[in-house]
């Protein structure tokens, strides 16, 4: 059965396509302006206006036509609510059409079942780091369980926000690895409260000492400090879990510095580390039609979520997986 994901969370509308065996497409589109944060009415309007484009492509790249999809699931949140409303629409009128099953997928979900998919990987700790959320996960009884989170705000958006600071035209987080390589440590705030942490107190930091310091030494040190705390509370929950594999995954799972260390400290505890590839971390329409099929598959065709809504709160925990 070939299933269609839409996803559309935030900045980037997302189309994939997967057959039960490979993603044969995976198109997209992204929302952005040269300085400060997202709009969400305006990245709406953005995935509006460029949806049919990406469906034409992605339908295009997997050689088929919309007749031929027996699945539908679009991303029901976490996320903006203009934004999301965009997946859903599209995901309602193609199921009401073509009278398809329907799955509403959790954001959160789907990023970490195609990086277990591209892993290799069965029972994970989760390391998820997004813009929105960072969470040390586990699943136990068909949903994910927290370990660990952030008590402030995402590491994503703590990096977004730290860019902006900068003033950085790209204010995102591929800019500010691309500064870290140029500097030298600063000592800066560390909170790490059992498997817990906080990010914003960092930030803050950070933005005082710019005036004091080069770009590239505040990002060198951020990052340092930041995904320090973060593998010292993963670290925890793992030994807390006694898992053997670890899976990162979500936007921020690009960053080859936090690779690195994660890596080294899932060597060190006889850990097998994982990460899909790169677009399988940014958002994308891919991970929500594997996650669809996935879900469809193992509850034999009865997903229990019922509500084909929308949810921009919607906590991993309630979400069956």
């Amino acid at each position: 059965m070939i299933s269609i994901g839409f996803e559309s969370t935030a900045h980037t509308l997302g189309i994939g396509i997967y057959d039960g065996r490979s993603v044969r497409a995976n198109e997209y589109a992204t929302y952005s302006q040269p300085f400060g944060g997202i709009k969400p009415g305006d990245a709406a309007d953005s995935h509006s206006v460029n949806f049919e484009s990406v469906l034409t492509t992605a339908l295009n790249r997997a050689g088929i036509k919309l007749s031929d999809v027996g699945l539908v699931g679009y991303s029901k949140g976490p996320g903006m609510a203009p934004c999301l409303r965009i997946s859903r629409a599209a995901a309602v009128f193609l199921a009401e059409r073509y009278k398809i099953p329907i799955i509403p997928v959790h954001h959160s979900v789907a990023h970490i079942e195609i990086g277990m998919h591209e892993c290799g990987f069965t029972d994970p700790l989760v390391v998820y780091v997004s813009g929105g959320n960072t969470q040390l996960l586990v699943k136990r009884n068909g949903r994910y369980a927290v370990l660990g989170e952030t008590l402030d705000i995402g590491l994503g958006n703590a990096i977004d926000t730290l860019a902006r600071e900068m003033r950085l035209e790209r204010a995102h987080g591929g800019e500010v690895e691309r500064i870290a390589k140029t500097g030298k440590y600063i000592e800066l705030p560390y909170t790490v409260k059992g498997m817990d942490f906080a990010f914003s107190g960092l930030v803050t930091r950070c933005s005082q000492l710019l005036r004091e310091h080069s770009a590239g030494d505040i990002a060198f040190s951020f990052q340092e400090t930041a995904f320090a705390m973060l593998c010292e509370a993963a670290e925890r929950a793992l030994m807390l879990a006694k898992k053997k594999e670890i899976l990162l995954c979500g936007g921020v799972a690009q960053n080859q510095r936090l690779q690195e260390m994660l890596r080294g400290m899932s060597e060190e505890n006889n850990a097998k580390f994982g990460v899909a590839a790169p677009e399988y971390n940014r958002d994308n329409g891919a991970m929500i039609a594997y996650t669809a099929h996935y879900l469809y598959a193992k509850y034999n065709g009865n997903y229990p979520d019922k509500d084909i809504v929308i949810s921009p709160k919607y906590r991993i925990e309630d979400a069956p997986a």
